[in-house]
């Protein structure tokens, strides 16, 4: 297990529950010392890889906020990020979308071919 480095790039995963959507946040590790990586977001973890359950094997602790870990950017991170801002967006479009009667009826029709 490596410490950061600058140029690394990093990424947190949110939830308000289990039932919420998660909520990927994205960086780059801007400055290192001694015992800290800054990341360009302001963010401060501690420079001390250690074994994480959360998302990935490694993970780096918010500098006095050790529950909160950051992970090194994977393929897999960026694809289930990817799927959920997708359905982030999707869900926003419906609770903002005023739909008419026959947009209703479209969309009835539609799940019923797909359910038969």
């Amino acid at each position: 297990m490596e410490k950061l480095k600058i140029g690394d790039k990093v990424y947190n995963v949110k939830r308000d529950g289990f039932e919420d959507l998660a909520r990927y946040t994205f960086s780059v590790v801007e400055k290192t010392t001694k015992t800290l990586a800054v990341l360009k977001n302001g963010v401060r973890l501690k420079n001390d890889p250690k074994i994480s359950y959360i998302m990935e094997d490694v993970g780096f602790s918010v500098y006095r906020d050790y529950a909160t870990h950051w992970h090194l950017v994977s393929l897999k991170a960026i694809r289930e990020a990817q799927i959920e801002n997708e359905k982030i967006k999707a869900i926003d479009w419906f609770e903002n979308k005023n739909f008419t009667n026959n947009e209703k009826l479209l969309i009835y029709r539609k799940f019923c071919e797909l359910n038969n």
